[in-house]
């Protein structure tokens, strides 16, 4: 038995000694990267330049937008992040020889600089967002841009951070004038007088200067273009935005401002409200004494539990990280998520539309178009990423910027207040309807102002949240995920 133990000892010892040796000597996987190659100029998938891409190429270039961005990431064989006329000239030479070293060969024998053809190749880890490059070549649609400081914005002299925007516009500016081309036919007349309000617009911020705005105006009109459309659309809906202005109006008003002065009552304040109300949306309400909704945080008060969170729990990791990276990267989200201001200076909320809209977006692309598996999935990455935030210590962030603006728009006290807003009464336009959801959130923002003492600032947020809420009713109704992939 002695001998027996000994031996099963010896064995045991041994098998660890051999254990410990495997596992300090020999290599491991300690990373688990997962990455695709991808072959620049190669349009086509065959692993091969030829004929074939260059023809892939052309037709890249006549409509870059309507292309993935992997696609025209391709075509950015020098890597500045732009669509130029280098990045052409490389690959027609590429496609001439078949060959990157031949045409290596033959460039620099011209005395011309060209790229080592493992220059040609990328790693693209699974974790990295794949940035569109910014249009940069003289397009076809320029002439007939209704746009008319396209051709300027492409050949002004400027570097650094002015040239940047200015390439920007440019790129947006025939990113819209592509996508207006093919949505002109069949317009309506309100959204033809739309489009020629906001195009008188860009003209005028051309004119002043105004580089950033521009830019920003114009990215709206490339949205409002590719994803929105007043066919079918509920004309409550429709008047929703006419009710949001007369908000922002009143918030400019002299009889507002004389509220906040003490000069003007609360209930003189409210007549205007019920009065826009009555004449935009059609809807009659005594404002000052409606009645409070159930628990706004409880969302089955608002529609059924269960389905609104079959929709939230459908969201993978894979969702979350596709959209997280979209607003940490993507270079269109940023321009527009950027444009923030101190407290109390953005009434109008115009910092907040466009970035919601964009973000909403890319939630139908990750959902495959459903609405309310969009909703659910900002639904939670509108309060998760902050949660996040919060949890780290001040010291450890930039204390102006990152505690309310980190991932989403607005200001210090709106990024995820208004987000959430914007989201959460758009959502319930889908399970109810959108009268129902403007009812729900008007009771709602009567409640706040009543618990927050009926104190101005607080009738200033009820019609600031007011505002949010209408703009996400409009946007997520509006939007057609049929003109997404157009």
């Amino acid at each position: 038995m002695k001998r027996f133990l000994a031996w099963f000892c010896g064995i045991i010892c041994g098998g660890l000694v051999v254990a410990a040796l495997a596992y300090y000597t020999l290599p491991v996987n300690r990373i688990n990267m997962h990455s695709r190659l991808l072959m620049l100029g190669d349009f086509n998938g065959d692993n091969k330049w030829d004929a074939a891409d260059g023809a892939l190429l052309d037709a890249l270039l006549a409509d870059p937008f309507s292309r993935p961005a992997e696609e025209v990431y391709k075509a950015d064989v020098n890597h500045n992040g732009l669509l130029d006329e280098e990045d052409v000239f490389f690959l027609r030479g590429i496609y001439k020889e078949g060959d990157p070293y031949k045409a290596r060969d033959s460039f620099l024998a011209k005395g011309r600089a060209f790229p080592y053809p493992r220059d040609l190749f990328r790693y693209v880890p699974d974790t990295e967002y794949v940035q569109r490059p910014v249009l940069a070549v003289e397009h076809p649609a320029e002439g007939a841009s209704p746009l008319k400081f396209l051709g300027q914005a492409r050949v002004k002299s400027a570097f650094g951070y002015r040239g940047q925007l200015l390439r920007e516009i440019y790129g947006e500016g025939i990113r819209f004038s592509l996508a207006y081309a093919r949505r002109a036919p069949g317009l309506e007349p309100v959204e033809k007088a739309y489009a020629a309000r906001k195009i008188a617009r860009c003209e005028a911020l051309w004119k002043a200067g105004d580089d950033y705005e521009l830019l920003l105006e114009i990215m709206g009109l490339t949205e409002d273009a590719e994803t929105l459309t007043v066919k079918d659309q509920p004309e409550f809906v429709a008047q929703s935005l006419y009710f949001r202005d007369h908000l922002r109006g009143l918030l400019e008003s002299k009889l507002y401002k004389d509220y906040l002065a003490g000069k003007a009552t609360e209930a003189a304040v409210f007549a205007e409200l019920q009065r826009y109300l009555r004449e935009d949306m059609k809807m009659d309400a005594d404002l000052a004494n409606m009645a409070p909704p159930r628990d706004f945080l409880e969302l089955k008060n608002y529609v059924q539990r269960a389905r609104w969170q079959y929709y939230k729990s459908s969201s993978t990791r894979a969702d979350f990280r596709r959209l997280l990276l979209f607003a940490q990267y993507d270079r269109r989200y940023l321009r527009a998520a950027a444009r923030t201001t101190p407290k109390k200076n953005d009434a109008p909320l115009e910092n907040h539309n466009l970035p919601m809209v964009l973000l909403f977006r890319e939630a139908l692309a990750i959902k495959g178009g459903d609405k309310l598996a969009a909703v659910g999935l900002l639904d939670e990455a509108v309060r998760i990423p902050f949660a996040w935030v919060k949890s780290i210590p001040r010291n450890k962030l930039p204390s102006s910027v990152a505690l309310e603006n980190f991932l989403l728009p607005g200001n210090k006290e709106d990024g995820s207040d208004k987000s959430r807003h914007w989201n959460v009464f758009g959502g319930v336009s889908l399970y109810k309807s959108p009268q129902e959801s403007l009812r729900l959130a008007l009771a709602r923002e009567v409640k706040d102002f009543r618990d927050e003492g009926r104190k101005p600032e607080a009738m200033t947020e009820f019609i600031r949240d007011t505002m949010a809420n209408l703009n996400g009713i409009y946007y997520v109704v509006s939007i057609n995920p049929d003109l997404l992939g157009k």
